[in-house]
């Protein structure tokens, strides 16, 4: 199966931690050239110099900048003009009952969730389509199909990344470039990892993974893993899907959910 990257450039959104930097860690070690993306330079380069200790193959390059705005991303492609492959992984989740989710917030999820992945496709894609390959990625989940209450504007911004993939995949058919999404569940993330331990009083020894095989049991039932997802193993679909051994797969919702959606659509 061949899922040699060597010589394809690839920018990964918000790779400074959690399964963007995990997927930026895959992509280098299958020959990309990656750049790490978050808001300020001094998160990108502690970023970079974990990933280059830990790396075996690629290269990997700062490439920050709030893509949450239009500003923040004209200024990163002014700076990286082209790339073989998008990984569209920025976002951002919130815990909030609907009745309290002030119009702002609503906005600023949509902004950070869905228009960084409009304005960074619409930048770079027509590029990969000139030259007949590349790989547009969007990092969805499961809560764009199974809506959670607990986050409803969360999860109609993971809806509204479904419908953009697919209508860009059609946009670039037979044009060598694949678009599609990946449906993560629950995955411990240090985000993740940070909201457990507040839910705990903030303690430092808290035992991650049994609290998150305990918010399954309660909150995600439907799990087949009975636990969180890792990084890596979302990282892992995702490096599948940019390798030229994906080349058939496009326009599709792929899950890493541990099983969570039930049903087969």
């Amino acid at each position: 199966m061949d899922l040699d990257l060597t010589g394809r450039k690839a920018l990964v959104t918000g790779s400074t931690g959690g399964i963007g930097y995990a997927i930026a860690k895959e992509l280098c070690d299958l020959g990309a050239e990656v750049g790490i993306n978050g808001r300020t330079p001094e998160r990108v380069e502690a970023a970079l110099a974990k990933l280059r200790g830990e790396t075996r193959a690629g290269r990997a390059f700062a490439a920050p900048g709030d893509v949450a705005t239009g500003e923040g991303v004209s200024a990163l492609v002014k700076a990286v003009p082209a790339v073989d492959i998008l990984v569209n992984n920025t976002g951002i989740f919130e815990p909030k009952p609907f009745f309290e989710i002030p119009d702002a917030d609503w906005q600023r999820f949509f902004d950070v969730n869905v228009m960084s992945g409009v304005r960074l496709s619409r930048a770079y894609t027509p590029g990969m389509a000139e030259r007949g390959w590349g790989r547009v990625i969007f990092i969805s989940s499961e809560s764009g199909i199974n809506t959670p209450t607990e986050m409803v504007h969360y999860g109609m911004t993971k809806t509204a990344q479904l419908a953009i993939s697919r209508g860009l995949a059609q946009t670039v058919a037979g044009s060598g470039v694949t678009v599609n999404s990946v449906l993560p569940g629950p995955t411990l993330s240090e985000g993740v990892a940070d909201f457990m331990r507040q839910m705990t009083g903030g303690a430092a020894d808290t035992d991650l993974e049994a609290m998150g095989r305990k918010f399954v049991a309660e909150h995600r039932p439907s799990s087949l893993i009975q636990r969180l997802a890792r990084v890596d193993e979302v990282a892992n679909l995702v490096a599948y899907l940019c390798s030229p051994a994906a080349s058939a797969t496009t326009g599709a919702a792929l899950r890493v959910d541990g099983g969570v959606l039930q049903g087969l659509a």
